[in-house]
């Protein structure tokens, strides 16, 4: 039975959607989650996905509190990730400093949207370590929510990667008041950890193989001829900002391998931020992966 390989609609999955037209559904398939990280986490609990392609802070969170249900299994992208704080076209907040102590929208609990609110508070200091779960949020399930609850009042702004909504910038629906990195590589993959679900061997074949299309995407040949293009016409955005994002963005040599210190960095910062809570004795690396799967490096 093939992977069922659950992601987000977006520009960085371009590897993946082509490595998936190659494959026609051969070794696995695609389950789209438009709720992003959270969605996908509750995919792959929920028996819908095998495997997933989401953002590094809230599959490490997860796991560092207490969810068994999947482990880190390879690296995707390891660009940091660019999110808008993103508020009404008409709103009266101009700045991300007037958000402070008002309702953020997310998309679920769990989702990058989340926790990033919490690093944007942290950089802020608005407020400081655990009491940063006073944070008020509101939730909107996904992007098209989201908009709506910035321009009717009920939140007063959400984040999302910038160039995703940047459409909706264009249209005029939203304004952009402001913006955040993450502090670690922005996309990983993760797997549900029953074999029976999903076979380590098949998971390693696959994020083995998705390698090539990664580094292929990667290649200075492609940036330059075939990216663009094949962006433009999936996504239908402006080739401007394709251009530009590309500028930004980069992957993996070997996608079947992770840096300890993606996971040992990430988990300071979500920590510091009162995301997590640091157990006796500390976090142990290995905990947070699949060990026959993947090489910590």
């Amino acid at each position: 039975m093939p992977l069922r390989v659950g992601y987000v609609r977006e520009h960085f999955a371009s590897p993946l959607l082509q490595f998936a037209d190659d494959d026609k559904g051969d070794t696995f398939t695609l389950v789209e989650c438009p709720g992003g990280t959270g969605q996908l986490i509750a995919a792959l609990a929920d028996d819908k996905v095998d495997l997933v392609i989401a953002l590094t802070d809230p599959l490490i969170a997860g796991i560092g509190k207490g969810n068994k249900t999947y482990r880190l299994v390879g690296s995707y992208v390891c660009t940091p990730l660019n999110w808008a704080v993103i508020t009404g076209n008409d709103s009266k907040f101009k700045s991300i400093d007037d958000l402070k102590g008002t309702t953020i929208g997310i998309s679920r609990p769990g989702s990058g949207s989340q926790t990033m609110a919490y690093v944007m508070a942290l950089q802020h200091e608005w407020l400081a370590g655990p009491q940063t779960h006073a944070l008020k949020f509101q939730v909107n399930n996904d992007i098209h929510g989201l908009v709506k609850s910035v321009n009717d009042g009920t939140t007063s702004a959400f984040m999302w990667e910038w160039f995703t909504t940047k459409p909706w910038l264009d249209k005029g629906e939203v304004r952009f008041i402001g913006s955040v990195l993450t502090p670690w590589p922005s996309w990983m993959i993760a797997a549900h950890t029953s074999p029976e679900r999903a076979p380590h061997a098949e998971i390693r074949r696959f994020v083995a193989t998705l390698t090539g299309y990664v580094r292929a995407f990667d290649s200075k040949e492609k940036r330059l001829h075939g990216n663009v293009e094949f962006i433009k016409e999936r996504f239908g955005y402006p080739e401007e900002d394709i251009k530009a994002w590309m500028e930004t963005v980069g992957y993996p040599e070997d996608c079947t391998a992770i840096p300890g210190k993606v996971i040992t960095d990430t988990l300071h910062v979500l920590v510091t931020a009162g995301v997590l809570t640091r157990p006796e004795g500390g976090f142990s690396t290995e905990d947070f992966t699949l060990k026959d799967v993947v090489r910590l490096i």
